[in-house]
């Protein structure tokens, strides 16, 4: 049986005595919502920081963007000064295009005959001959009808060309209708009389030739962008 000596009682002894909390429960309580008060605190004035930064960034958003609005503002009143001193010069091209729809109004419907002539006088068949010719211009129509037997139906006209000729035969007259055929300023010719006679000992062929001028005949000066032809 082993004995104890008087330190390892003692030890034992101070080991096992009962931990004792000798302060007032309100003590203990106050210190712990003191603790409550200091979280607070700091969390209060972590929110207040973050409040405050972001009042400094609102607030230099606002300063720039009114600097940015200041400047715009300037712009503005500068280019209205500068397009005002630019108002006759609108009020003049205004008079111009004004000027130009007339133009085009009047002349639009112009046919320069010479160009017509000369297109002609280059297809001419060598068996024919021209005695007469007789232009006129009409404001453009869409015709529908046939206007002779056997002529196909024209398409828009601007203009009749009408033509009193010489051939020797009937086959010449069909080669001359042909050859205007060709020429795009002019459609549908037919021959409207033709008559068989005498030049001196040879029987020539006397017609009469009617074909209408199509948008092709018109210069075009005063309303194609190019000038026409």
């Amino acid at each position: 049986m082993s004995v104890l000596s008087q330190e390892d009682r003692l030890v034992t002894t101070t080991v096992r005595l009962p931990r004792v909390n000798l302060l007032p429960p309100e003590i203990a309580e106050r210190a712990t919502f003191q603790r409550i008060q200091a979280g607070l605190g700091v969390a209060v004035l972590a929110a207040v920081g973050v409040v405050g930064l972001l009042y400094l960034s609102a607030s230099h958003s606002v300063a720039s963007a009114q600097g940015d609005l200041d400047t715009a503002t300037s712009q503005a009143s500068s280019l209205q000064q500068q397009s005002a001193k630019y108002a006759d010069v609108t009020a003049t091209y205004a008079r111009a295009a004004a000027a130009q729809a007339t133009l085009r109004t009047a002349m639009g419907g112009e046919i320069r005959y010479s160009q017509l002539l000369n297109d002609l006088s280059l297809t001419v068949p060598s068996n024919v001959w021209l005695s007469s010719l007789a232009y006129a211009s009409t404001p453009p129509v869409v015709t529908t009808a046939t206007p002779v037997a056997g002529a196909p139906a024209a398409s828009t006209s601007v203009g009749t060309f009408t033509a009193t000729a010489t051939a020797f035969s009937h086959d010449d007259v069909a080669v001359w209708l042909e050859s205007v055929a060709g020429l795009k300023a002019y459609a549908n010719p037919y021959f409207s009389t033709s008559a068989e006679g005498l030049l001196g000992t040879r029987k020539v062929v006397t017609f009469s030739s009617t074909a209408v001028l199509t948008p092709a005949a018109l210069s075009g000066r005063y309303t194609d962008p190019a000038g026409g032809r």
